[in-house]
C-alpha cells in the first residue's frame, strides 16, 4: 500500500506558519485521521462542495475551516480559512443557504481556491 500524504500547497501552507505552534499542533493532530476517512466511507462527516467536476471537501477544525481535495498521492488542503473569516465572507456577499451551498455556488470562493494555484504556479 502506498503511503498517503496530506500535502500543503503554499498558501495553505503559510496560513498554517502563521498560527501559534499550539494552535498549529491542535490542527495537525486532528487532521491526520483525515486520510483514513476519506478511504473509508466516513466520508459524509466533511462537508462538500462541487463545481465543474471538481469537488473540495470542509473540515472544521475549532475555529478553522480547511479546504482540501483528493489527490492521487492523498490529499491536498488548499486553504486554511478562520470560521469567523468565513463567516464575514459569507455575510458580505449575503448569502441566504447554508455554508457548503453558498461557497459551492460562489464564484468569488472559487478564486479564493484558485488563488493559491496560481501562486503555486508562480513560484
Amino acid at each position: 500500500m502506498t503511503p498517503f500524504q496530506i500535502i500543503f500547497n503554499p498558501t495553505s501552507a503559510a496560513e498554517l506558519s502563521r498560527m501559534p505552534a499550539e494552535l498549529q499542533l491542535k490542527i495537525m493532530g486532528e487532521f491526520r485521521g483525515v486520510p483514513s476517512e476519506l478511504i473509508g466511507t466516513e466520508a459524509e462527516r466533511f462537508g462538500t462542495l462541487k463545481r465543474r467536476g471538481r469537488t473540495l471537501h470542509r473540515f472544521g477544525i475549532g475555529d478553522y475551516r480547511i479546504y482540501f481535495e483528493r489527490h492521487p498521492l492523498g490529499i491536498v488542503v488548499h486553504r486554511i480559512l478562520s470560521k469567523n473569516t468565513l463567516k464575514d465572507f459569507l455575510f458580505r456577499s449575503s448569502l441566504p443557504t447554508g455554508e457548503d451551498e453558498a461557497l459551492q455556488d460562489n464564484p468569488k470562493f472559487w478564486d479564493l481556491i484558485e488563488h493559491a494555484r496560481v501562486a503555486a504556479r508562480r513560484n
